[in-house]
């Protein structure tokens, strides 16, 4: 068998100063511990030149290491996933936001709990172990809790941590996945998670800390908690 390697989804939204800060680490993280990768950046037209940057980044790290995959706009999360799984040629695939509230230190205890059972899917928790949120105020972290606690309730999904983005899989368990997800927006990754468990794939979890985004703003409005309540009634009545 041949090394594994780690292809990261990146997929980007006016993040030109965080780009170049979650890049450098994810290049330490992986450097550091001695597993081949690439960032591939799929950047929905940004207005604030993310895309600039990251040009000039792959002049920085090499084509090898940073790989760009832009679309003229918006279009939503799991199509984000489908356009850079084409591009992939990583036999794992890392997905996480770009706005620095995952830290890829974490990475490296992703990739050690894979190997432990053979996963299918590793989903970093803020919800298990040491796990925590960071820089939220109340009313968010009261959301993230609530969502979180009725989704465990009504469909049972036997994974601690629904809502979060960071996560490993397989490459073919994730085109298998997002293919059969039918939600969008803030809903997305609970639907993964459990249509995971209707596939019977294995999920692991690592604890993490989730830091609020550091510079820009942060994307969950009043329309995204509408859109979490109807996808969930949906999920609740598809599983």
């Amino acid at each position: 068998m041949g090394k594994d390697k780690y292809s990261v989804l990146l997929p980007t939204y006016n993040e030109r100063e965080n780009l170049p800060i979650i890049t450098w680490l994810l290049v330490k993280s992986f450097t550091e511990s001695d597993n081949d990768f690439e960032i591939i950046v799929i950047d929905d037209g940004s207005p604030d030149g993310t895309l600039e940057v990251a040009k000039e980044l792959q002049k920085i790290y090499g084509q090898e290491k940073i790989v760009l995959r832009p679309r003229e706009k918006k279009l939503g999360l799991g199509t984000a996933y489908i356009h850079g799984i084409k591009h992939a040629t990583g036999n794992f695939i890392i997905i996480m936001d770009a706005d620095l509230s995952h830290h890829p230190k974490f990475i490296p205890k992703f990739i050690e709990k894979q190997k432990e059972k053979n996963y299918d899917v590793v989903s970093g928790t803020r919800y298990s172990g040491d796990g925590g949120v960071y820089g939220w105020d109340l009313k968010r972290k009261i959301i993230s809790r609530g969502a979180n606690y009725v989704t465990q309730v009504l469909l049972r999904p036997g994974a601690s941590d629904l809502t979060g983005s960071f996560r490993l899989y397989k490459k073919d368990v994730l085109e298998k996945l997002v293919q059969s997800c039918k939600s969008k927006g803030y809903v997305f990754q609970m639907e993964m998670i459990i249509r995971a468990r209707q596939f019977r794939y294995t999920i692991g979890e690592v604890p993490i800390s989730f830091v609020d985004r550091v510079y820009g703003e942060s994307k969950l409005g009043g329309n995204e908690i509408v859109q979490f309540a109807k996808g969930l009634l949906y999920l609740f009545a598809t599983t």
